[in-house]
Order: structure tokens, then sequence, then C-alpha cells
């Protein structure tokens, strides 16, 4: 894996030992790049934007948004298996400055009351067996942690059927072989 473009284009990215995480692919990533930067039905950017990155595994969406331009990605993530390579990829581009790690479950109460910034883009990257996408849409709406026209992409199975929380307005969708990618917000 590696930074398809910007400033690290083309550097090395570490990836998971273990089978228990699935990074982000690269076409994938780069298709929701491209639909962020041209699409006509939401205007978003990523260049000098606050980024919040939910299950961020080994860091792939956050760090190629850094390379990109954005301002500063807060990476979220828990599990033990793929932190240390997180960091390991945060240090080996040098992004301590324009990044932070909370190593904390989303699931545990009031984490969302917790972060203090208000956040440009949200990305979603949960493994695919879980089902409280509608639990994390509502904690982020009674937070306040998007900003106004701030925008959400969340990344899941093709074949899942999910009903969303009613707040939460589909801009666009993609596939992209087993994965789907959603772009909304939250209505206010």
């Amino acid at each position: 894996m590696r930074i398809i473009a910007g400033k690290f284009k083309g550097k090395k990215i570490f990836e998971p030992q273990d089978q228990n995480t699935r990074p982000l692919k690269d076409l994938a990533k780069e298709s929701i790049f491209n639909v962020v930067k041209h699409s006509n039905k939401f205007n978003s950017n990523i260049e000098n934007a606050n980024i919040l990155d939910l299950f961020s595994g080994v860091g792939s969406f956050g760090l190629e948004a850094i390379s990109r331009g954005a301002k500063f990605v807060t990476f979220v993530e828990n599990y033990q298996g793929v932190l240390n390579i997180l960091k390991k990829n945060i240090q080996n581009l040098n992004l301590n400055e324009k990044s932070k790690i909370i190593e904390k479950d989303i699931f545990q109460s009031n984490f969302f009351k917790e972060l203090s910034n208000n956040f440009d883009l949200i990305f979603i990257d949960p493994p695919f067996k879980e089902k409280k996408i509608s639990l994390i849409l509502s904690e982020i709406k009674n937070s306040n942690i998007l900003k106004k026209d701030g925008l959400i992409i969340i990344h899941r199975n093709s074949e899942q059927k999910e009903v969303y929380f009613k707040e939460f307005k589909i801009l666009e969708e993609k596939k992209y072989g087993i994965s789907k990618i959603i772009f909304g917000t939250i209505l206010n």
C-alpha cells in the first residue's frame, strides 16, 4: 500500500499482518478523493480540512488526506493489532504535528462529547460486520462535531442493506467491487 497523490505520493504505508483488519483498497481510496474533489452534489474540500478518521486502522485514508493538504487528522482506533502500525505510519511520514491518535472505543459513553474539535469531514470505516452505524451518526449529530455542511463518508460492504439515522442525508453513493462508499451529511 502506498500514498496515491500529494506531498507524500509513492510513500509506503505499512499494512496489518492479521486478517482482522481490512485496509482501504487503493481503487476505493482514489475514487473517494476524486468524488470529494469533483462532485457537483456537495461542496467539500480536503485542503485545509480538519478530519476525523473513525476506525482508522493503519491510517490509509487519513494519511492520504494529509498528503493531499488536510490541515489535521484525528485518528480513532482501539484495536491493538493495528495501533502500532498506525503509529509507525505516522512516525515514518513525520506527521506527529498534523495528527493525533485517540485509542478509545467509540461506543464508550460520551466518547463523541469528549471531542473538542469541529470537523469538516468524518470518515467512518468500521468492520463490515459492524451494525451500529446509525448509532454513530446519531452521536455525531448529538455532539455537534460536524461543521455546518460538513461531509461524512462511510465505507461499507456493497451487499449490506442498511437503514441510516433519519437525519443523515445521503448525497451520493458509489460501488467499487465489494465496497460501497456513501457520501452524506447530517441535517440540522
